[in-house]
């Protein structure tokens, strides 16, 4: 099933990687490198202290615009994370939950939960990840390394006004190392639990005036097992008196991993290429909410940019433009949807009911921007884009097709749908923007951010989306911020405009989600080695997008601009350095979201979210980190009637070293000690998977990397 292309991008990568980290290395070695190893550190953890996506420039996160969080390499360190997961689960108001469909991560933020979770934007170095199929990073997502990231910024809040759809409840940025960040060579290697096994190499240096950066990973997992007491499955056997289902039962969740990223950087040029292979990867809880343990999907992404920027274009003039590519294809083996021996009234599924649709799409993406500081005390930004998205091919094969009321009717075997009845035709949207940005120095000690942007879809029409932010510099040690922002989400392709599925039918006359947000942020310095921030927030979401059954049908579901919900909050984060050996970090957040239709809780996402975790530095070159991660007060989503899903707390512990060049560093990391059952909430109204999805138990992982 791995294409040519994949063989040969692998082959080049291969032979080229060596010679080029070779040559890099030599001329690193002649023109000399940081000054310093305090400098050194500095390159590669990163500031924790400013922020760059919430205007575009880099600011110092205290006065930034935004509620907005960032996560160093060296707190990626510390807390002894392994994926990018990990990683984000620490962030205040951000909580990781699972979809049953391969496992998939959904990052729910602020208690704003969906099926795919499309509502929070993703994205790598400034350019979107979003796949175009269902609206978020993809389902085939698999994991994402930590050890190529230098930083990560979360913006929590809507972010429409800069980045359009999908920035609707938050923003994730990752920024992964540049030549400075990843000056030198590194080698590693990582094993784990549930036969985990991971290996990489990156580098930094020069080739001649050019920088370079590269960073090669593979990986391989045959994922945790944890077991399946109910699936849908279950529920027919009850209801036809058949016994197919496979519950109990394991989980799906392994999987193959490939991650190449390229950086060359020429003056104000800059270029990435990146390349990520998923292979393998296991089903989950079933693509149809029933246990598949040989089903198996393959996602390869390609994404290259090339952009041009110079701050100091002339007097008080700054300019950038870039071109952003996204390849992605999602391929599936062999998906059963439901077991061998499942029979409905219009026959018996003697090898499994079995469904493979299949897509790949191509996006590109055009934008220029111009800074303009010729004005007193203000500072403007206006920029231009467009987006050219296409799903330019998709294919199914399955071996059953419907009666008139979406029955399944088994056919002799797999047949090959894509032209006579598929799931989705190839669709294209095209999309133009414009936006423009001020920020207004209004006393010494009071800034006014405000900026709007009109997005023109060529589907469904045009929407514009402003936001406002006053920051006021209270006192030398306090710094209050009074925001607002409207943003939307575009209907998805699947929402938009799926065919032949009785369950799920798209609408082409869907409108996007929209939201407003008002957020009051207060930042405090409470004494020189110790700050705390907290954060109040209100949203009102409206035309949110829907199943609704199909009434005059008697069958099926069609997606619908049904309903709305509104939500309130609190982010409370801090952060001590004890002293030169100790530091503590930690956050919580409690929000309440209500179906302004039923006038009950939302559900699905956690009322209390604390994390904590304390760094303790001891014999020089060692750090002991534990952290506790607790989630509480997940309710029932309306029509289900089963009791809440428990609150769960998890322990980790992570043993590191952090030593200079040529020497070598280790870490043990232990996740779940305590073996918590932890699990998160299925979809209402529970019939599917009545006892939820089970999270990993205890795992254990090693990992030693060499620096040159």
């Amino acid at each position: 099933m791995k294409s040519s292309r994949a063989s040969r991008i692998w082959l080049a990568v291969a032979f080229a990687l060596p010679a080029l980290i070779a040559q890099t290395q030599a001329q690193a070695q002649t023109q000399g490198g940081p000054s310093s190893e305090e400098d050194e550190l500095t390159m590669v953890y990163g500031d924790a202290d400013s922020v760059s996506i919430a205007t575009g420039n880099l600011q110092t996160l205290r006065r930034a615009p935004a509620v907005a969080s960032v996560v160093t390499a060296a707190d990626i360190a510390a807390m002894g994370a392994a994926d990018l997961d990990h990683v984000l689960e620490t962030v205040a108001g951000l909580h990781i939950s699972r979809s049953p469909n391969s496992y998939t991560p959904l990052y729910i933020m602020r208690g704003v939960f969906s099926q795919y979770a499309p509502q929070v934007l993703v994205l790598q170095n400034g350019v979107p990840v979003t796949t175009l199929y269902i609206g978020n990073k993809g389902n085939v997502w698999g994991t994402f390394p930590v050890e190529q990231i230098s930083r990560i910024e979360v913006i929590r809040g809507p972010g429409s006004a800069l980045y359009g759809s999908d920035a609707f409840s938050g923003v994730i940025n990752i920024i992964t190392k540049g030549p400075a960040e990843a000056a030198g060579t590194e080698v590693g290697l990582r094993l784990g639990s549930f036969q985990a096994r991971d290996a990489w190499v990156q580098h930094g240096g020069k080739l001649g005036p050019i920088e370079i950066a590269a960073y090669l990973r593979t990986g391989t997992t045959d994922g945790q097992h944890r077991t399946l007491e109910a699936d849908a499955q279950t529920r027919n056997d009850t209801l036809l008196g058949t016994h197919a289902s496979l519950a109990p039962g394991g989980v799906n969740t392994g999987g193959d991993a490939v991650d190449l990223n390229l950086e060359a950087g020429y003056g104000q040029w800059r270029a990435r290429f990146g390349y990520k292979l998923r292979d393998r990867q296991g089903s989950g809880a079933g693509i149809a909410s029933a246990l598949d343990p040989v089903g198996v999907g393959r996602s390869e992404r390609i994404n290259t940019s090339l952009g041009w920027a110079d701050a100091q274009f002339s007097r008080n003039w700054g300019l950038g433009a870039s071109i952003s590519t996204q390849s992605y294809a999602q391929e599936l083996d062999g998906y059963i949807l439901l077991p061998p021996g499942t029979r409905f009234p219009t026959g018996l599924f003697p090898n499994g009911m079995i469904g493979i649709p299949e897509t790949w799409e191509r996006s590109t993406r055009l934008t220029a921007y111009a800074d303009y500081s010729g004005f007193a005390d203000h500072h403007v930004r206006v920029g231009i884009g467009h987006d050219d998205l296409d799903l330019y091919r998709t294919r199914e094969r399955r071996n059953f097709t419907y009666t008139a009321n979406g029955t399944p009717v088994p056919l002799p075997g797999l047949a090959d749908f894509s032209d006579s009845n598929p799931f989705m035709r190839p669709h294209k949207r095209r999309i133009d923007y414009l936006y423009a940005q001020d920020e207004w120095r209004l006393a010494t000690d009071w800034t006014l951010t405000a900026g709007v942007r009109h997005d023109r879809y060529s589907d469904f029409g045009g929407t514009t989306n402003p936001r406002f932010a006053l920051v006021w510099d209270a006192t030398f040690d306090l710094t209050a911020k009074l925001l607002y922002g409207r943003a939307f989400r575009a209907p998805s392709f699947n929402e938009a405009y799926s065919l032949a599925n009785p369950v799920a039918r798209g609408n082409a006359n869907l409108k996007p989600e929209t939201d407003r947000t008002l957020e009051a942020a207060f930042s405090w310095q409470a004494q020189a080695d110790a700050q705390i921030n907290l954060t109040l927030y209100r949203y009102e979401m409206s035309n949110i997008i829907r199943l609704v059954p199909n009434m005059m049908a008697g069958t099926g579901s069609t997606f619908a601009n049904q309903g709305d919900q509104t939500g309130h909050g609190m982010e409370l984060e801090g952060n001590w350095n004890v002293n030169r050996e100790l530091r503590l970090v930690g956050n919580y957040a409690w929000q309440r979201s209500v179906d302004e239709a039923t006038q009950k809780d939302a559900g699905y996402a956690p009322r209390h979210h604390l994390f904590g975790r304390a760094d303790w530095q001891f014999g020089g070159n060692y750090t002991l980190s534990p952290q506790l991660n607790w989630v509480a007060g997940r309710q029932r989503a309306t029509g289900d009637l089963r009791k809440p899903i428990a609150d769960y707390r998890t322990f980790d512990l992570t043993l590191s070293t952090r030593r200079g060049k040529n020497q070598w560093n280790f870490s043990a990391a232990v996740r779940n000690i305590f073996d918590a059952d932890a699990r998160e909430p299925t979809l209402a109204p529970g019939l599917a998977l009545p006892f939820d999805l089970p999270l990993a138990g205890r795992s254990f992982s090693v990992q030693a990397s060499y620096k040159l």
